[in-house]
């Protein structure tokens, strides 16, 4: 994805022809000062742009692949997409984040999921509904063909840890049963799909 620049190059030519007065006269075409500059302005805009570019995807940003189906409809089996690893360095994660994290009964494993409560809130789910600190809870994310009729008493969910969920609610393995995941294990926020062309766009 990365493109190198191209740089041609301009080369003096320099004609000699006989003159009938005299010795001959050399005559030679050099390029303006004002263009060798912009050439040269053109060039040193085009490598601080192709590093910060390149020091984006490698320090801030990580490409990852998703498996599985449990972020339908919106993430896909096999979608490519960036994730952001410093965002949470600097702001708070926030319900309806879709992020990635560690599994936490194994953390070689990640996960991508979104986030449902916040450390210190009270939940429950009905029969599919989702309820947060006794308020149901909007979720245009969930299509009524991928919801499902579990339930789960009150909890509230620890310091420091977060519930998820999956979108296909249906087929998802998440908070309701591996538990709330702890702040530590949570490692970048999904922002944007690259691949393939038909899922391209910004993670809501």
């Amino acid at each position: 994805m990365q493109s190198s620049p191209s740089n041609d190059s301009n080369s003096d030519s320099c004609t000699d022809s006989p003159s009938p007065s005299g010795p001959a006269a050399a005559n030679s075409t050099r390029v303006p000062p004002q263009k060798t500059s912009a050439i040269v302005l053109w060039l040193r805009d085009l490598l601080i742009a192709t590093a910060a570019s390149v020091f984006m995807v490698l320090f801030l940003y990580q490409p990852v692949r998703v498996e599985g189906t449990s972020m339908l409809p919106r993430l896909e089996d096999r979608d490519r997409l960036f994730i952001n690893k410093f965002v949470y360095h600097f702001t708070a994660i926030e319900r309806g984040d879709v992020v990635v994290f560690r599994y936490p009964r194994d953390p070689e494993k990640s996960y991508i999921k979104r986030v449902i409560a916040l450390p210190g809130d009270r939940l429950r789910i009905e029969r599919g509904r989702v309820f947060v600190n006794g308020k149901l809870l909007r979720e245009p994310y969930v299509p009524q063909e991928y919801r499902d009729n579990r339930s789960l008493p009150e909890i509230i969910i620890p310091d420091d840890s977060y519930f998820m969920m999956g979108d296909h609610r249906s087929i998802s393995s998440d908070s309701r049963d591996f538990g709330p995941v702890d702040r530590s294990l949570i490692y970048g926020k999904a922002v944007f799909v690259y691949w393939p062309a038909r899922d391209v766009g910004v993670v809501h």
